[in-house]
């Protein structure tokens, strides 16, 4: 048999290549269709984004032009975020630690304690932030108070959710030989899971901790104290110029606390 005879044999016998193409498409088709019928839906219309657009022309202008004059008024309610930010965080942390045990299958076997406990942080976390600080400020009012009581909720969601992901997926090899030793499963689980878990967990709290002071800027707008409350005040008597040094002001913080978290956050997963 020839080479030439040899090629054609081996050439002839490759099986073809599935033509996956198709899905691709299909996928994009279907996505630009539910596009279209959620913009429809909210009557989207560009003719409006152009005119709003014009028409706030000079608010724009005004947010180019920081105020700052206004800087120390802005001070306390700048601190009183990032208090509410922190002492937030600290608190759901602690709180969410024996909630992270409850809420994986490798730490709790306990079947309708895993259920019960999952479907509560599922419930916590649907309800929005902003609606939980509206419910507190008109149950123990005004100020810090419903707005560090919000987050919390907020946080202890995120973190279990978080958090306990990771405890599924971790070496259960330890955790075996403790509960064959006679450790009791408290025991076992804060000797054999909780290091596993304490880099996880840590870049969690951080990555909280970066939500949180962006989430008690908005809170302030029910009545939930820090920046919040004098965005409202002067976004309603129009003084953009101060605004716009506030928003600054809390793009510097933001990106100050971010970097500092992610930074911490990539030495502790290496």
């Amino acid at each position: 048999m020839s080479t030439r005879t040899l090629v054609s044999s081996t050439t002839s016998n490759r099986p073809t290549k599935p033509r996956t193409a198709w899905r691709g498409w299909l996928v994009v088709a279907v996505v630009v269709a539910l596009t279209v019928l959620a913009w429809n839906g909210v009557d989207g219309n560009i003719a409006d984004i152009i005119d709003n657009w014009r028409n706030g022309a000079d608010k724009i202008s005004d947010l180019l032009a920081p105020d700052y004059w206004f800087f120390p008024d802005t001070v306390d309610p700048l601190l009183e975020t990032l208090h509410m930010a922190i002492i937030a965080t600290a608190i759901s942390a602690a709180v969410s630690i024996p909630l992270i045990f409850l809420a994986s299958r490798v730490s709790n076997p306990n079947g309708p304690v895993l259920l019960a406990v999952r479907s509560v942080m599922n419930v916590i976390r649907a309800i929005p932030d902003l609606m939980s600080a509206a419910v507190l400020v008109s149950v123990v009012g005004t100020g810090a108070l419903p707005g560090i009581m919000a987050l919390i909720l907020f946080n202890v969601g995120i973190l279990v959710k978080l958090v306990s992901e990771a405890l599924d997926a971790t070496d259960t090899g330890g955790l075996e030989a403790a509960l064959a030793a006679g450790a009791t499963r408290t025991k076992a689980n804060r000797a054999a899971l909780w290091p596993q878990i304490v880099p996880a967990y840590t870049a969690q709290t951080l990555y909280v901790l970066e939500l949180n002071v962006r989430a008690s800027t908005v809170l302030g707008l029910v009545g939930a104290g820090g920046l919040g409350a004098l965005i409202d005040d002067v976004r309603n008597y129009y003084r953009y110029h101060q605004l716009s040094l506030i928003i600054l002001e809390i793009l510097v913080v933001v990106v100050v606390i971010e970097t500092t978290s992610g930074a911490l956050r990539k030495r502790l997963t290496r």
